[in-house]
């Protein structure tokens, strides 16, 4: 069974490690020299490690895939300041091999505890159509145990199992801690928007062995998936207020705030508007964290900043590990 785990990997520099990883990319790429060498993501449930192997690969290039779990030997090395492994061996793992509890990132939190807490939200609210549209949704069979289990996205934010429920329910508190300052916003109606928002993500992701998008999440995307979703769901409790329909609606198409950023329309209603930003800043502190944990794996000292960014275009600082170092 497995001992080694990704985030351990500073321990393991310049040392011989062999373990069992799902494989979330393999690719054959062309030497400049000539020839191939296999190129692969190898991954558990605290990160992924990048892996080479330059020599006697063809079998394992045909054996193993992606998705699969895999037994790889290899050594541990920093190339361009990270972490990689270069393989000497590699095969498809057997099932009896490997538990998936060690491949699947998971909440922290109790998923039935945080289920609960979402739906005294839900049965608070004075709106009686909302609370049965939203009711509608978490009591589908289908829908419901997809959505307590579903990851929020594939690797950006709240990447993991039960991670859809984690991301909800805080942005769910953030929104009802937030509302009373704004008079102009129905707290039912943003409440709604904050559980429906990303709920074509379950739709949109798959989350077997490790997390992807399936063919319609690639094709589609989660918010005209969730678009539809709510279309049928209004069918389903008709009659059903237009009003609301179409209030629920745009926040669900609005809320990546940008269309450089996806959204089909621009927020324009004040419970849009929060929505979007709360959302974009509950998805960036979660970020910033597996940032900082991703630094702190690596080996990075407390006052230095973490690698640069990509989806917030800049390196992060851990102010509270800096200054807890300094005391």
């Amino acid at each position: 069974m497995k001992d080694f785990f990704v985030e351990h990997v500073a321990r393991f520099d310049n040392s011989s490690v062999t373990s069992y990883f799902v494989v979330t990319s393999l690719q054959l790429r062309d030497k400049k020299q000539g020839g191939q060498f296999l190129t692969l993501s190898l991954t558990d449930r605290t990160g992924t490690l990048p892996a080479t192997m330059w020599e006697d690969f063809e079998e394992a290039a045909v054996n193993c895939a992606e998705g699969g779990y895999v037994k790889a030997q290899g050594r541990i090395s920093k190339y361009q300041g990270k972490f990689q492994m270069t393989l000497q061996k590699l095969r498809p793992a057997a099932d009896s091999e490997v538990d998936p509890a060690d491949y699947q990132p998971a909440t922290r939190f109790d998923v039935d505890e945080m289920w609960v807490e979402l739906r005294g939200y839900v049965d608070a609210f004075r709106n009686a159509d909302l609370k049965r549209l939203v009711f509608s949704f978490l009591d589908d069979p289908e829908i419901g145990p997809a959505y307590k289990s579903a990851p929020a996205a594939k690797r950006l934010h709240h990447a993991w199992l039960g991670g859809l429920l984690e991301h909800v329910l805080v942005l769910v508190r953030v929104c009802l801690a937030t509302a009373p300052f704004y008079p102009e916003v129905d707290a039912d109606l943003l409440v709604t928007g904050a559980i429906l928002h990303d709920i074509g993500k379950i739709r949109e992701l798959a989350w077997k062995s490790s997390f992807s998008y399936t063919l319609e999440g690639q094709l589609i995307g989660h918010i005209s998936i969730a678009q539809g979703m709510l279309r049928e769901k209004v069918q389903e409790l008709a009659p059903f207020p237009e009003k609301l329909r179409m209030l629920v609606e745009h926040m669900i198409l609005s809320h990546h705030g940008k269309y450089e950023f996806g959204s089909p329309k621009l927020p324009m209603t004040p419970e849009a508007i929060l929505l979007s930003a709360l959302d974009d800043l509950e998805a960036k502190m979660q970020a910033m964290r597996n940032e900082f944990a991703a630094a702190e794996a690596t080996g990075k000292g407390a006052g230095e900043v973490t690698e640069w960014v990509r989806s917030m275009e800049r390196p992060l600082f851990d102010t509270r590990r800096y200054l807890e170092e300094e005391k």
